[in-house]
């Protein structure tokens, strides 16, 4: 018969090779518990997951989609002046946009239209500026694309306005920002031409859009 002493040593040794078996099977965690939060740390806890969690991308830019702000602006004066420095202002960014963008600064270019259609201080002429972007959706591929975009949307609006077209392939030579750049074209000595596009009728030529009076 086996004596008490050997069952006592066998079952031990058993126990140990249980013991040994789960814990290759199952290692110990080294999670523990903030005991103020309660939160979990540690392997398969908070830690972790903030560890291998991916980053975020970029969040979209707010306000781009939405209703006209600005009410009707009554001052044909005011409209005009405003129409005239408002399409300076966007051709010359066009032509100082990138070659090859990235998809980053095409899709700043692309929400600064949307969010200008939305705060153009001319609440009527917003309206209409947000009609030509469904219509014709901004190009943002390269400068070129976008250069001649903006001009094809001026040209809608003159020949509503009833006034002259305005060659998009001579866009440098009257939007020249004179900011000692490469110029665009082959002439770097080219004086300013004036403005065929500020040509027109008193307190309507330079009017960015004009609908809804």
């Amino acid at each position: 018969m086996i004596s008490r002493f050997a069952k006592s040593f066998v079952a031990i040794v058993v126990a140990l090779l249980l013991l040994s078996t789960v814990t290759f099977f199952h290692p110990p965690s080294r999670a523990y518990i903030d005991p103020w939060s309660g939160e979990l740390f540690g392997e398969g806890g908070m830690e972790q997951s903030l560890r291998t969690s991916t980053p975020h991308p970029n969040p979209p830019i707010l306000g781009a989609d939405g209703g006209v702000i600005m009410p009707k602006l009554g001052n044909a004066t005011a409209k005009a002046e405003l129409g005239r420095a408002t399409w300076k202002l966007l051709h010359t960014m066009t032509l100082r946009y990138p070659e090859k963008p990235t998809q980053d600064e095409r899709d700043a270019l692309s929400s600064y239209f949307h969010l200008l259609s939305r705060l153009y201080p001319c609440g009527e002429c917003a309206s209409e500026f947000q009609m030509l972007l469904k219509k014709y959706p901004p190009q943002t591929s390269s400068r070129l694309s976008a250069s001649v975009w903006l001009c094809s949307v001026h040209n809608v609006v003159n020949e509503r306005l009833k006034k002259p077209q305005f060659d998009c392939a001579h866009l440098d030579d009257t939007y020249d920002c004179g900011c000692g750049d490469e110029p665009l074209g082959n002439n770097p000595d080219r004086i300013r031409k004036p403005d065929p596009m500020d040509s027109g009728r008193d307190g309507d030529e330079g009017g960015m859009m004009r609908g809804g009076k």
